[in-house]
């Protein structure tokens, strides 16, 4: 998905939230606001597809979760705020979020049991920069969806080839499991999650 900076001012969190139009899709990226632009059918696909999943456990196993359609997670060390593809809330710890009632916006990994990230073009921000942001927000799962596998090889191997990267939060630290073909996938927080990573990848059962 392909970044258009739209401001050259730094500015913090409060004055992005303050500031942000809501018709148009933007992020904060050390202060610096960040236009994304339309995704690609597929990958609006592979999100659809997942959204519905994920809601669909979710709501099998009576959880207090649901997904938003446009909240936003706040970095918890810089002015920063991401905007993910499929972000699972945590209604029980919504008290504890002061930016919720009038932003939408989570600051606690205790708010977040899930958040995944489909991979565009610009697959540095889900490698390099929301992976370290997820962890230091100890979100307990973090997924990168990288159906055309555009990552660099060094995240998703050689040859490259799509995968599923499931980052698990243990002893404060992200440990990955990767997903590819017909390999059934393994969440901590959906165990009993009946998929392949060619299932997400296709978005189709």
């Amino acid at each position: 998905m392909t970044q258009i900076l739209v401001t050259q001012k730094l500015i913090t969190v409060r004055e992005f939230l303050e500031l942000k139009p809501d018709a148009n899709h933007y992020e904060l990226h050390n202060g610096v606001i960040v236009e994304m632009s339309q995704p690609k059918g597929k990958h609006e696909q592979v999100t659809g597809f997942l959204t519905v999943q994920i809601g669909t456990e979710s709501a099998r196993l009576k959880l207090p979760y649901f997904i938003p359609k446009t909240a936003l997670v706040k970095s918890f060390q810089n002015d920063s705020c991401f905007s993910p593809d499929v972000l699972l809330v945590n209604t029980d710890n919504l008290n504890n979020e002061e930016l919720w009632s009038d932003y939408s916006t989570l600051q606690f990994g205790e708010s977040i049991p899930l958040v995944i990230e489909v991979v565009s073009t610009n697959w540095q921000d889900d490698y390099y920069m929301k992976l370290g942001e997820y962890e230091t927000i100890k979100i307990i799962e973090y997924w990168i969806v990288d159906y055309a596998a555009l990552g660099a090889r060094k995240f998703i191997g050689n040859p490259k080839q799509p995968t599923v990267s499931i980052y698990s939060l243990v002893d404060g630290e992200y440990l990955v499991t990767q997903f590819r073909g017909d390999d059934r996938i393994l969440s901590p927080t959906f165990p009993n999650l009946n998929l392949t990573a060619n299932q997400i990848f296709n978005a189709s059962l």
